[in-house]
């Protein structure tokens, strides 16, 4: 199974979109070495994970279904638009963010960003099958971007993007209104299947007691 960090490389600009039987085929310019890239490889364009299926001269193009089309801000993709990029982890790698497969659990939206200093705050509304999974301080990865919960809300959770991150990623160009890509901890999905399960004397209410919402 191919894992990623949530640490870009690379914004890259979709260059073209072109229409297959069963969705579309992407392609996106990039900065990325060329020469670490091989057809096949697992690439995860802001947040999901795709194959390269082809490559040319400073470009990667993947042929994404329907289902994740409908499923994340790829089908809403336009030429010229923005994504962020990481190549799959390697064993040599660093772990500089945290565990990301690239199964983007859904869409968020961002209802709000305000300044904090040289950071900003973003306010992002999700569904309750997404929330039930954040804690305070937790993990989450934003389109593609491994960040921290600094706020948990019952319409959503909030996030202290650095400068840093707001320069290297598409973060920084983002506006009220604009759909994300999420994905959850992968811990926080084990935890709750155990929970589930009855497996564990751990308790939804153990943890709220001891500073999990």
């Amino acid at each position: 199974m191919k894992m990623f960090t949530g640490i870009v490389e690379d914004v890259g600009t979709v260059t073209a979109l072109s229409p297959l039987r069963a969705g579309t085929a992407i392609t996106v310019a990039t900065n990325l070495p060329m020469e670490t890239i091989a057809e096949g490889d697992s690439v995860a364009v802001s947040g999901v994970c795709l194959t390269v299926a082809r490559k040319g001269a400073g470009t990667i193009e993947a042929d994404v279904s329907k289902e994740t089309l409908s499923k994340t801000t790829l089908g809403g993709m336009r030429s010229g638009s923005k994504v962020n990029l990481e190549r799959s982890l390697t064993l040599s790698g660093r772990l500089g963010g945290h565990i990301v497969y690239g199964h983007v659990d859904g869409t968020g939206v961002i209802r709000e960003i305000r300044p904090l200093g040289e950071a900003r705050v973003f306010h992002i509304q999700a569904d309750p099958s997404i929330m039930k999974f954040m804690v305070y301080k937790g993990a989450i990865t934003v389109d593609g971007v491994s960040l921290t919960i600094s706020a948990s809300r019952r319409d959503g959770f909030e996030l202290a993007i650095i400068p840093i991150t707001l320069e290297r990623t598409t973060l920084g160009v983002a506006r009220a209104g604009e759909r994300v890509n999420l994905e959850t901890d992968i811990v926080g999905k084990y935890v709750l299947k155990i929970l589930e399960g009855g497996r564990s004397g751990v308790t939804l209410d153990f943890l709220k007691d001891h500073g999990y919402s």
